[in-house]
């Protein structure tokens, strides 16, 4: 069974730095996209950044604060998150796919989430 295990979400203040983790079971780990996603309350889900072999793309929203990384020898994606504000407050997922796309119907695999809280 394909696993993604997100881990790293908390509670941190306005202007804090925070980084996300997700191990993924998928093989070879190295050929997926991975991306992160994430929904706020009552919001719908939107893209974070993506990343493939060496390209990455990133929202508008998180770009400059946020950066995506991955270590293909842990099979881990990572998702380093700076001067963060309260409207990141959200769930954020990790997930797989064949193509470093923003859309979430191109991705096969997903994690459970994990909760990130911005206090002003």
């Amino acid at each position: 069974q394909v696993q993604l295990v997100e881990s790293g979400g908390g509670l941190v203040q306005a202007g804090g730095s925070l980084r996300l983790s997700c191990a993924a079971s998928v093989r070879p780990f190295s050929a997926y996209a991975m991306v992160w996603f994430r929904q706020a309350p009552g919001k719908e889900r939107e893209f974070v950044a993506v990343i493939a072999w060496v390209t990455t793309n990133t929202a508008d929203s998180v770009k400059g604060r946020f950066t995506i990384s991955r270590d293909n020898a842990k099979n881990t994606v990572y998702l380093q998150m700076n001067s963060l504000k309260s409207e990141d407050t959200a769930v954020y997922y990790c997930a797989a796919g064949p193509h470093p796309t923003t859309n979430e119907r191109d991705y096969v695999y997903w994690g459970q989430g994990t909760q990130v809280t911005v206090s002003s």
